[in-house]
């Protein structure tokens, strides 16, 4: 409740309107992942449609290659992962209302039951898997958090001494097919690479970098008939070396996860701007997370 009566007042605050002007002449992006609660979603896809300009990844790209430009109150909706219910939720929305996005598709796990890595180890550690003093099994969320500082050798390994100690069948979760981002595609939704199993790229040597873009890349031309050409980093890590392979095989765009609005065109196309939002955020949070205000205040007090 006390936070719900600081963000009206934040949305209510003289700061608010000045937020607002300057995003107007930026790039807002958006940076979902799931869609947990559908009717919040459409609130708040409406709220853009009304009050903001959506705008589609090709239009974007077009833009910051010296096309039209964009329009005033320019937005993009972008999701990451590839998350079934972007295809069962999200897209019904999207394409009832006219509003474009994105998806950045982790390749290797189409067409599978495999899970996220992340999700499955927060579940293995949750049913009493152990493993000796990498992780700790009675906090999941810290443990994964731990996973991920981990090179990423030892995170894979970590990650088989879970699955040889936990009890119980192994973690499924069904992915997306082929045909449905298809599906994707010809409904608005863009989609875009997000390495072949969304490995800390800032964790992995400079070869396995390589083969994350790259195998993704064929997978997913493959797919769509078609080179994709946006990328976006897993968790938000930029690192020299994924760069220089995207710019390698001609990708326009990569996004980062770091809760900023940033200039338009951005000074690096392979580096642009995010802020991160879902969908159970309330729409006064959100509305000053679309403004800026939200990630100004984060970022300066240190907790973005």
């Amino acid at each position: 409740m006390i936070q719900g009566l600081l963000e009206t007042a934040l949305r209510r605050s003289p700061a608010q309107p000045l937020f607002l002007w300057r995003a107007s002449r930026r790039l807002v992006v958006l940076a979902y992942h799931d869609v947990a609660d559908p009717d919040c979603f459409a609130r708040q896809v409406e709220y853009l449609a009304a009050a903001m300009h959506p705008v589609s990844l090709d239009e974007v790209l077009e833009a910051q290659a010296g096309g039209l430009g964009l329009p005033q109150r320019a937005v993009l909706i972008t999701f990451d992962d590839g998350h079934r219910s972007v295809y069962e939720r999200a897209l019904p929305i999207l394409r009832e209302r006219g509003v474009p996005a994105a998806v950045f598709v982790i390749a290797g796990l189409l067409e599978s039951k495999e899970p996220y890595w992340w999700i499955e180890a927060e579940e293995l550690l949750r049913r009493g898997a152990r493993t000796p003093g990498m992780v700790d099994p009675a906090d999941p969320v810290a443990g994964v958090a731990a996973l991920k500082r981990m090179p990423d050798e030892q995170r894979l390994a970590v990650l088989d001494e879970l699955r040889a100690s936990a009890l119980g069948n192994p973690v499924e979760m069904p992915q997306l097919t082929r045909a449905e981002l298809r599906v994707l595609e010809s409904g608005g939704v863009q989609v875009g690479n997000h390495t072949l199993t969304h490995p800390c790229l800032d964790r992995c040597t400079d070869e396995k970098v390589g083969f994350e873009l790259e195998r993704a890349h064929e997978i997913l031309t493959e797919a769509l008939g078609s080179p994709p050409s946006s990328f976006a980093y897993p968790n938000g890590y930029w690192t020299a070396r994924a760069a220089t392979v995207l710019a390698e095989l001609g990708y326009e765009a990569a996004f980062l996860f770091d809760h900023r609005i940033g200039l338009f065109p951005p000074a690096d196309a392979l580096r642009i701007s995010r802020v991160r939002v879902n969908s159970t955020t309330p729409l006064d949070r959100f509305r000053i997370i679309i403004s800026g205000l939200h990630p100004f205040l984060l970022h300066a007090f240190g907790r973005a």
